[in-house]
């Protein structure tokens, strides 16, 4: 499980390390920096896809992601005694992206890119990967420096790996020899296996509205386009009974079907007082969005993470509560992280003890409304986190 989540120089976050439990709701006013803490976790799980540098240079490249307030702030300046001024920065721009977990944690970091032809790809100048949730020097064994990448060996020694990696490509991606690094590989395919759900399409021309190829489907698209599948999934080889009490919980005296015709498979629902099925087309935002939620969070392959971005979204009040049950259930299963603004939803989250990140912004910068004394991974505020 994660124990930290840390972002440093990333859009409204200046430095925040966050300490996270098994179930986490992440909330606050509107540009407080949810967008920005989900934004950054899911860079994080790009890493280890190749997808970093696109990512980066989709958002104008990482001089347009980096922390644009000066690099210290006083006292005077937040109490605005003194107007905010920019000063010859001490310390190069970074944008540092890491997690802790109870066995092997990960950070990198991502600098200025050359001058040249690509100039909005980032240069990686390090990566680490250590033993434990806390970096110490001693725990390490990985070490990605530049373009040299050093392993530890079974004796305690460290070795290089052959071969030069660019400035702009991740060692997830460069290297995969499992007997030089295995920590590497382990780590590759956490961040692979995280599973993210942000925008479901519930429009007119959703693909989720249409027949679908029918084949098992135990993990539901990012999507949401092969929905169909996912539920028929479910009730072939995974909780039949949670799905059915999770529409019975939501839509009372209600049941889903999911036929097949030439292999073809389409989502109806039978509701009490109707004399025939409704097909997805003919279903309400909400109650497609809902049953998107259902087959995400009842996957018969539960990934180690999950993370929710605004699950509320198109929902009426009297789904919220079916979807918290759904959420804690999913919590047993997997570790999750939920970013909302919807009160009634984290409050009911926090009954069924979800940790409460809530954020703010102080003078531009995102930070933690409030400690949790009861919390023991907070120290001083903040999580127990140091970069390498």
């Amino acid at each position: 499980m994660l124990q930290t989540l840390a972002i440093s120089n990333y859009r409204s976050i200046r430095e925040l390390a966050i300490p996270l439990d098994r179930l986490n709701v992440v909330t606050g006013p509107n540009g407080s920096g949810k967008s920005s803490l989900y934004r950054g976790l899911r860079l994080l799980a790009e890493t280890a896809q190749g997808q970093l540098v696109g990512s980066l240079a989709r958002e104008g490249g990482v001089q347009s992601t980096f922390w644009a307030g000066p690099e210290t702030i006083s006292r005077d300046v937040r109490t605005r005694k003194h107007p905010v001024q920019g000063t010859v920065r001490k310390k190069p721009m970074q944008l540092r992206l890491g997690f802790g977990a109870e066995d092997l944690s990960y950070a990198i970091d991502i600098g200025y890119p050359p001058n040249g032809v690509f100039g909005l790809d980032p240069q990686i100048k390090r990566e680490c990967i250590w033993s434990g949730p806390v970096f110490r020097r001693g725990s390490l064994l990985v070490d990605r420096r530049g373009k040299a990448l050093l392993a530890i060996t079974n004796d305690g020694d460290w070795s290089q790996i052959p071969g030069e990696m660019s400035d702009f490509e991740s060692m997830m991606q460069a290297f995969a020899d499992p007997r030089t690094a295995p920590e590497m590989i382990a780590v590759r395919e956490r961040l692979r296996a995280w599973r993210f759900y942000d925008h479901f399409r519930t429009d007119r021309q959703s693909p989720c509205r249409l027949p679908q190829v029918g084949t098992y489907t135990p993990v539901l698209a990012d999507d949401g386009a092969d929905l169909a599948a996912a539920l028929c999934t479910i009730q072939m080889i995974g909780d039949r009974a949670g799905l059915d009490g999770a529409i019975d919980d939501a839509f009372p005296g209600s049941t889903l079907q999911i036929p097949s015709r030439d292999g073809w498979f389409e989502v109806e629902m039978s509701q009490h007082g109707l004399l025939r099925p409704l097909k997805a087309a003919e279903l309400s935002d909400g109650t497609l969005r809902y049953l998107l939620l259902v087959a995400a969070l009842l996957t018969p392959r539960p990934p180690e993470l999950m993370v929710l971005n605004e699950p509320e979204t198109s929902l009426h009040p009297d789904l919220i509560p079916p979807l918290a049950r759904l959420i804690a259930a999913a919590a047993e299963r997997s570790q999750m992280i939920v970013v909302s603004h919807n009160g009634r939803l984290v409050e009911l989250l926090r009954e069924e003890t979800a940790a409460l990140i809530e954020l703010r912004k102080d003078f531009g910068e995102t930070g933690l409304a409030s400690d949790d004394p009861d919390r023991p991974a907070l120290l001083n505020g903040h999580a127990r986190w140091t970069w390498p």
